[in-house]
């Protein structure tokens, strides 16, 4: 693996880990057993390494996402494996990564809910128009509203005034938030399909 790839992947793990904040380049470069100076040569500061970390973590989010789609019997079905798929990424993600993000990295920050407010916002309103393609989904549900608070949810997820890490699961966190969101926009035929999904997981 380059010199670069290294970096990025062991700053990326310890901030998933520690945070953003308290993780200096010192340490990135003593997990390497690399010099800071070497650091510098591929990066000008921490900064651009959050960012690229950020911008390359998003990038993998979707992908992830589009191929749960393409794979997915059904819009409920994608909700579910994005669920599954969620155990696996919140489990190893520190929530004052999110904290740090927003209050000491803006221009990462801005990135991302960019990203969210567009990438992210089709992914939620595709599947909602799905559903009520469909008849898993209620056709008098406004989509447009419905997609918007889903993707503040993910946002108030990862409140820790809200939702202290000490006292909360993350993912029963997140996992909860889905949970009602769907059953609040599906039929009776599609809460049929969900709990046979549901069932299935379970057994």
């Amino acid at each position: 693996m380059e010199v670069r790839e290294r970096i990025l992947k062991t700053a990326e793990e310890l901030f998933m880990k520690f945070g953003i904040r308290s993780v200096t380049m010192d340490e990135i470069a003593s997990e390497l057993g690399i010099s800071k100076k070497t650091i510098y040569m591929h990066f000008e500061d921490k900064d651009a390494i959050v960012h690229e970390v950020a911008t390359f973590r998003m990038s993998c989010e979707q992908d992830i996402s589009e191929q749960i789609w393409k794979e997915a019997e059904n819009p409920i079905h994608e909700v579910v494996k994005e669920i599954e798929m969620l155990k696996t990424h919140v489990a190893a993600l520190n929530p004052v990564v999110i904290y740090d993000l927003k209050k000491y990295y803006p221009k990462t920050w801005a990135v991302f809910q960019q990203h969210k407010q567009t990438i992210f916002l089709d992914i939620t309103r595709r599947n909602l128009q799905e559903g009520v393609k469909q008849g898993l989904y209620r056709p008098e549900i406004n989509i447009e509203v419905l997609s918007r608070l889903r993707m503040e949810e993910i946002d108030f997820a990862f409140d820790q005034s809200v939702f202290p890490n000490n006292v909360f699961n993350q993912f029963e966190i997140h996992q909860t938030f889905i949970d009602h969101f769907l059953r609040g926009v599906l039929t009776p035929k599609g809460l049929t399909v969900y709990e046979q999904y549901i069932n299935t997981d379970n057994n």
